[in-house]
């Protein structure tokens, strides 16, 4: 009856007696069955008066994959405790309950559990997540607990934002950005550096607690390396894309060396000092230091001068002994500047009785015995002198050389006849200025080959001789196999050529297999390459074919009425240009001459060199050999001089001068870049052997007249080049160079044991001194039937460049392709004098002079006419000239010597406006009219 009376107090709402509380009839309606509950059981009894506490609460829980979780909840005292998610009851069926009693109050506890799936919470759909919540029921009522969330966790599979490498200085910042992918619960993030995780705790530089981003604060070296972004919860992990760090040091200039001494003992020379890109050194691509690594100026030396005695001074008075005294000092003047002192004695004495000093003689019988003997003195120096006048006499023999067969070859005796005073000249009274002979023979004279007979003949030895006398040491007569010593001596005539005399010339050409000139002890062991020509007022060009050399006279550069035979000469030998420290030799020793011919206009020496031309890398310097044989720095090409000009092109130098003499190109390598042009080429031939053959690989400077003397060399050993020449840039960075044979067909030949691969050490190649460097390769036949032949040539520097010759060939001569050596000669005729010796017309030249040789207000004039031919450096040297046009298109017709490109020079003239028309398309009569009036004005 209390039940029901109970149940009827609910009224509206519906009575559930197993929980002894009414609910709403909506609520129960929806609350799982109500109607269908049973009564629980009867409990242990709970203390009256008390409200559940929750001693543990559910947790907010994910679900991962398809694993359902369990949610708890524990109470005390509580007579039930039912699960409410998403504010519908939970069936009891579903719950799992646990009933103990705690010792320490004696109240009733009381633990339930529940599962809760991933399809509950898929199939909910509300404006918030999933959650349930604990309800505990004592005898005084109700509590409640939290809600606790249920979600499903997940983790996508891509980053919202990677990190990005990056490239940092030294000590500055590093921030490296990661946005981790969506999950739930949210992703924790790492970071990793070459695959090993970061501690920022242990690394107060490095900071990972900014919204997932890494930060270093100042960069170090070892902060380089690869960082990865690590995201993880508890569904997964995942990677970012990797982010490759670079810190990297720009370089830094090291302190300025001291000043090093003045390059020269006495007067104005230069001083330099340098500094290293090494404080630090750039790393990790960091940039190289900005500015000169070499600093010069100019310095002035106080010339030594050495002491000179003053004139002696009068004797004094006869002393006692008998001797009178003189002195003198050195003061004309003193030495200074550290020179020499006066050489000899500063105090002389004689005796002052002419020796009849009685001083000591006691007696007149001691002064009869002295007079005797020195009567008797002078009677044998008497006659002593007159025999050897007698015989001298009557043994001084001169003779002329008459016989002229001695130059067309055999062994040919001399005949000699007696000197006569005031004997003309024998062969031409022409005789090249300043070539003077003095030159000692030993031995039978063999005159075999006609190449070295022109040798003998352009030579000062020669040709022509004025007055060639033999002075006879013994009684002797020149025949073949016997040898005895003479002497020859040739005066040295100055003064002009006549008009007309254009004495024969011609380069030496590379030598064959016929016999050639030798004198065992008197020519000399250096040959060289020389031709000559005659010119006059009308100027020319004298060229060496094949070689780059060449020299160009301009017009009025000698004066009207003279003529003179200028030659040119190239070193092929030991150069004598010895290279100091770092320095280079670049190009060939060329010689042009004669030394004392004056000219009114500079001419254009062009020389060739070997060098990959660049101010960052190279220093190059034009020296000159002095008449002492020492060598003399004659200007830097960099430098602003006044004296001469340097214009350096890729593969020659032209240098505009006002003297003769030997010059020659070295270069002092700044950095570890400077590159020298190396030509390598491989030559072929067979060995005595049928079955071998020798490949033969040199590497030259890349100089025209360099591989001239290979090719020289190679014809007289019968060799054939086998594939082009190539280019091989050689670093001079200290690492050798190294050639090797590669691709050898097998079965058919075979190289020598350990020969496959040689090694040149790099000084061997820097400072070759234009020595040709080759090495040779032995191959052998398997049999004679073996008549084709091809491998390949690998020519590297380590850590440098490389080429690759092919080789494909025949070993036999008759089906041989023959490769040419050159492409095209330097010129048809070594020597070419007036006119036509110039790309540009006279009249047009006269022209262009005069129209640019005046100022304009406007600035178009000669520096104009400069830099449009790319003359942009020393332009005070042609402001010094006369005609500074006139100049600069002498150095014009020196650089396109091979081209004449006039089309280009024309666009030059219109750009600056002084011309409408190009000078181009003049047609060739124009020329031969413009040439055949000049000639008429010169009275040509």
């Amino acid at each position: 009856m209390g039940t029901a009376a109970a149940g009827g107090g609910c009224g509206a709402r519906r009575w559930l007696p197993w929980l002894g509380l009414c609910f709403w009839a909506a609520g129960a309606a929806a609350a799982r069955g109500a109607d269908n509950s049973e009564v629980l059981p009867d409990s242990i009894p709970s203390a009256p008066g008390t409200l559940p506490h929750f001693i543990e609460e559910p947790e907010d829980a994910y679900i991962i994959k398809s694993y359902p979780i369990a949610l708890r909840c524990k109470a005390r005292p509580a007579m039930q405790i039912f699960f409410k998610c998403n504010g519908e009851w939970v069936h009891q069926n579903e719950h799992v309950s646990e009933e103990s009693l705690d010792e320490s109050s004696g109240l009733k506890v009381r633990e339930v559990f529940i599962n809760v799936t991933r399809q509950q919470v898929e199939d909910f759909h509300g404006p918030e997540d999933y959650w349930c919540q604990c309800v505990a029921w004592s005898h005084l009522g109700t509590s409640k607990s939290r809600k606790a969330s249920v979600r499903i966790a997940y983790l996508r599979k891509n980053f919202e934002q990677d990190p990005q490498g990056r490239e940092v200085p030294i000590e500055g910042m590093i921030v490296l950005h990661c946005r981790p992918p969506e999950g739930v619960p949210a992703a924790e993030v790492e970071w990793l550096k070459n695959e090993e995780p970061i501690d920022s705790e242990q690394d107060e530089n490095i900071d990972t607690r900014a919204d997932h981003n890494l930060i270093i604060r100042q960069a170090r070296l070892s902060d380089s390396g690869n960082y990865t972004c690590m995201a993880a919860n508890i569904v997964a992990k995942r990677r970012s894309l990797s982010a490759t760090v670079v810190v990297y040091v720009n370089g830094g200039w090291s302190s300025w060396t001291e000043w090093s001494a003045c390059n020269v003992r006495c007067g104005r020379g230069w001083q330099k000092r340098s500094r290293t890109c090494t404080n630090p050194a750039p790393l990790n691509g960091g940039a190289f230091c900005e500015g000169m690594s070499v600093q010069k100026i100019t310095c002035t030396a106080l010339c030594p001068v050495d002491g000179s005695w003053e004139v002696w001074s009068e004797w004094s008075v006869c002393s006692p002994e008998c001797e009178h005294l003189r002195i003198r000092e050195c003061t004309a003047p003193p030495p200074r500047n550290g020179g020499k002192f006066c050489e000899g004695l500063s105090q002389e004495s004689e005796n002052c009785t002419d020796g009849l000093c009685i001083l000591g003689i006691e007696n007149a019988s001691d002064i009869a015995l002295y007079s005797g003997l020195g009567a008797a003195v002078v009677a044998v120096a008497v006659l002593v002198i007159g025999v050897t006048l007698y015989r001298r006499s009557h043994s001084d023999y001169g003779v002329d050389v008459i016989d002229s067969s001695a130059l067309t070859g055999g062994f040919q005796t001399f005949n000699f006849k007696t000197v006569r005073q005031g004997n003309s000249l024998l062969l031409n009274p022409a005789m090249q200025p300043d070539l003077t002979v003095s030159r000692t023979y030993s031995g039978p004279i063999c005159l075999q080959d006609p190449l070295d007979k022109e040798l003998m003949t352009e030579s000062s030895l020669f040709n022509p001789l004025s007055d060639i006398k033999v002075k006879v040491q013994s009684s002797f007569m020149v025949s073949l196999g016997v040898s005895e010593r003479a002497e020859y001596h040739g005066k040295n005539h100055s003064g002009t050529f006549p008009h007309g005399n254009n004495r024969g010339f011609s380069t030496i050409h590379p030598r064959n297999k016929t016999p050639y000139i030798q004198n065992l002890s008197s020519l000399p062991t250096r040959t060289e390459l020389r031709t000559t020509g005659v010119f006059g007022h009308l100027g020319g060009r004298l060229v060496m074919p094949n070689t780059g050399v060449s020299l160009l006279i301009p017009h009025g550069a000698i004066p009207e009425e003279n003529s003179w035979e200028i030659y040119m000469s190239i070193n092929q030998g030991e150069p004598s240009l010895q290279s100091d420290g770092s320095e280079v030799l670049l190009s060939p020793e060329v010689t042009c001459g004669p030394p004392d011919m004056l000219v009114t206009t500079p001419f254009a020496l062009t020389i060739p060199h070997c060098a990959d031309v660049s101010s960052e890398h190279w220093n190059i310097h034009l020296k000159k050999r002095t008449q002492q044989g020492k060598w003399e720095e004659v200007m830097s090409v960099e430098d602003e001089s006044t004296s001469c000009y340097c214009l350096l092109d890729p593969f020659a130098c032209h240098v505009l001068l006002d003297s003769f003499g030997t010059y020659a190109l070295t270069g002092e390598p700044i950095t570890d870049c400077a590159v020298k042009q190396l030509k390598v080429a491989v030559f072929g031939c067979m060995s005595c052997n049928s079955l071998d053959y020798n490949l033969r690989v040199y590497c030259v400077d890349n100089t025209p007249c360099a591989f001239q003397e290979v090719v020289s060399d190679e014809r007289h050993q019968g060799g054939q080049l086998l594939e082009e020449p190539k280019l091989l840039h050689f670093k001079g960075n200290t690492f050798s160079l190294q050639i090797s044979v590669l691709d050898i067909p097998p079965f058919l030949w075979r190289i020598k044991p350990f020969t496959a691969c040689q090694e040149v050490p790099f000084s061997r190649v820097w400072s070759s001194n234009r020595q040709p460097l080759h090495c040779a390769f032995s191959l052998e036949r398997y049999t004679p039937t073996t008549t084709q032949l091809s491998c390949k040539i690998c020519i590297r520097q380590l850590k440098g460049h490389e080429q690759i010759l092919q080789v494909q060939t025949s070993i036999l001569e008759s089906e041989r392709e023959t490769i040419t050596f050159f492409a095209q000669e330097d010129s048809t005729f070594p020597a070419q004098t007036g006119p036509k010796a110039f790309k540009i017309p006279y009249s047009i030249r006269q022209r262009i002079c005069a129209t640019f040789d005046t100022p304009n207000a406007k600035g178009k004039d000669w520096q104009m006419l400069a830099q449009k031919n790319s003359i942009n450096r020393n332009l005070s040297y042609f402001a010094t000239q006369s005609s500074p046009s006139a100049v600069i298109l002498n150095l014009w017709e020196a650089r396109h010597q091979q081209d004449g490109d006039l089309d280009s020079l024309a666009c030059a003239l219109e750009e600056i406006g002084r011309t409408h028309s190009k000078l181009s398309n003049i047609t060739e009569s124009q020329l031969e009219e413009a040439d055949f009036n000049y000639s008429r004005q010169n009275g040509l």
